[in-house]
């Protein structure tokens, strides 16, 4: 039986090359994004790409709360326990702490941090109980460095890194492994329409690359945080 990893948001970007790499490693993935179409599709690709290895989804918001607990429902309706969590989802609204659009904090607090934390509490006891289990969290080099125009972005990835912290302390003594991941500028559709060449930004695969090999260290090490830039730099 194969192995199961979790991970949120996974039709585009860093998600879809972290489950592309999973898949390939011989795991089962289970996946979830808010456009159904996007999901058939990723399953079709991924199926005839990797025979040996499933993949399944569910359509879901993880924005909102029921959502979630519907996520986790399914998740464990699976055979298997996750061995892996990949806590991708997140959304990014340019602006200011003093003129961005009202309610901007509580979308992407909810998005980039809430889906997170009860997502990885429905999934933790079944780690625990396991003494085995690994916990990624896509954080961002917003959680460290305060850009002028990331407003409530900024705020949700310092507290999603602040979290992914608190979570490796307590997680110790159950051997779960937890793992903060701070990538800079990579190219994903979020950046579609940029004028910037593509060499100023960083591979989706790369990262997903990162978070393997953190993960295939032995049970006896953990990388706390793995911090990744483009060769070129941060973006201005």
């Amino acid at each position: 039986m194969n192995p199961l990893a979790v991970v949120t948001g996974g039709t585009k970007g860093i998600g879809r090359a972290a489950i592309e790499k999973f898949l390939a490693q011989g795991f089962d993935v289970i996946t979830c994004a808010r456009n159904e179409s996007d999901l058939l599709a990723l399953q079709q690709t991924f199926s005839e790409s990797f025979p040996q290895s499933k993949l399944t989804y569910l359509t879901a918001d993880l924005s909102v709360r029921a959502d979630v607990d519907a996520f986790i429902a399914f998740i464990h309706n699976h055979s298997t326990a996750p061995e892996v969590l990949i806590n991708n989802t997140g959304v990014f609204i340019p602006g200011q702490v003093h003129n961005e659009t009202e309610g901007t904090l509580e979308k992407t607090m909810e998005t980039n941090l809430y889906s997170a934390y009860h997502l990885t509490r429905g999934i933790l006891p079944g780690m625990m109980k396991h003494k085995k289990g690994h916990i990624f969290t896509i954080c961002s080099t917003a959680s460290i460095i305060a850009y002028p125009n990331g407003g409530s972005y900024c705020i949700s990835k310092f507290a999603l890194y602040g979290m992914t912290k608190v979570l490796r302390e307590e997680m110790k003594p159950h051997n779960v492994r937890v793992t903060a991941i701070l990538p800079g500028a990579t190219y994903t559709d979020s950046w579609k329409g940029t004028d910037l060449p593509e060499d100023r930004f960083m591979d989706s695969v790369d990262v997903a690359e990162s978070i393997w090999a953190a993960y295939a260290l032995s049970p006896r090490a953990v990388v706390e945080e793995i911090l990744i830039r483009p060769q070129l730099g941060d973006l201005d």
